[in-house]
Parts: C-alpha cells; sequence; structure tokens
C-alpha cells in the first residue's frame, strides 16, 4: 500500500532533467504505451518539455506532475494533464505520459498521481471531460482506470506501431 511519506507534486524547471530520464526510461521499457518512441524523445531533447514545466498554464490544465517516496527521495512516477486547446473541445484534456517506475509498482503511486490530477481538473474553470488512451494489453492499468471512474468509450485498432507489431489502445473518459 501507499507509503504515508509518498509525495505528489506539479514538476517545475528544476526538474526537467529528472523528468525526461525517467520518460526516457519509460518509453524504453514499454514502446506500446507512448505515442512517442524513444528515439523521438531523444532528438527531440528535454527543452521540449520546458513550457509545461514553466507551469504557466497549469490553471488552465496544462501541468505535470511528479510522485516520490518521500521529500528527498527520487522521481518514481510522473502524469501529465493536457488539455484541448480549440474553441470548441477546450471542455475535455487528456491524461498524458502516464509511468511509475517497476520497484515502485502495485504500491499505490499511480493511483495517487491519478488522484491529484484529477483534484486539481475538478478545480479548472470548464473542464467537464478527461480522457486517455491505454493500451489494449494492459489489464493492471485499465483496471487502475475503471476504479477512478474512466469508462471505455472505444478502441483505436493498430493505434501504434512498434517494430512492426500492431498495438490496439482502448479510449477512456471520465466526467468531471
Amino acid at each position: 500500500m501507499i507509503n504515508s511519506a509518498l509525495l505528489i507534486r506539479q514538476l517545475g524547471p528544476a526538474d526537467r532533467d529528472a523528468y525526461f530520464q525517467l520518460r526516457l526510461r519509460g518509453l524504453k521499457a514499454h514502446p506500446e504505451s507512448f505515442g512517442q518512441s524513444y528515439e523521438e524523445a531523444l532528438a527531440k531533447g528535454a527543452a521540449r518539455h520546458d513550457a509545461m514545466l514553466q507551469g504557466a498554464r497549469a490553471a488552465e490544465g496544462d501541468f505535470l506532475l511528479g510522485a516520490y517516496a518521500s521529500a528527498n527521495a527520487p522521481l518514481i512516477g510522473v502524469v501529465g494533464l493536457l488539455r484541448s486547446q480549440r474553441d470548441k473541445e477546450r471542455h475535455k484534456a487528456s491524461v498524458v505520459g502516464m509511468y511509475v517506475v517497476p520497484e515502485a509498482a502495485g504500491r499505490g503511486v499511480g493511483r495517487a498521481l491519478l488522484n491529484e490530477l484529477l483534484a486539481r481538473a475538478a478545480r479548472i474553470e470548464g473542464l467537464r471531460q478527461i480522457q486517455l488512451m491505454v493500451s489494449s494489453q494492459n489489464e493492471a492499468a485499465r483496471r487502475l482506470y475503471q476504479s477512478l471512474g474512466f469508462r471505455k468509450y472505444g478502441c483505436e485498432v493498430d493505434a501504434l506501431n512498434v517494430d512492426g507489431v500492431f498495438h490496439d489502445a482502448d479510449l477512456m473518459a471520465r466526467f468531471m
């Protein structure tokens, strides 16, 4: 279960390197779970995440959260929220980049990250729906999302092509 010292906080510019290294680790370990490839992430570099890490649009619904086992411990999990920028879709945001290191799996880190994300999302004016995509094969993640109120509304067949192997993705949404 969750260690009572678990810390979830919004990531900022000082967290860039730790965030990027954790993202690369997730992309390499689970290429079927992310739209971006490890190679693409390396080519674009850590600076690609600077705008989100600045936090200027956090109140509008664009932020990254990090999980730590304790205040001075290394980053063990991340998740982001990205709000749609189109006028007609501003009521929606997407969960992005969810990853928890394997050594912290099964200890409530993912649930804690998502609970904080949902609590923050609930305070954002005009935001009514949170969406996500999850690999159809990732049973543990789908169960976690369902337990937090996300419901499957579709399946994108062959959503990702990882080295010639196609992976379906379940489309899920939660209404605020």
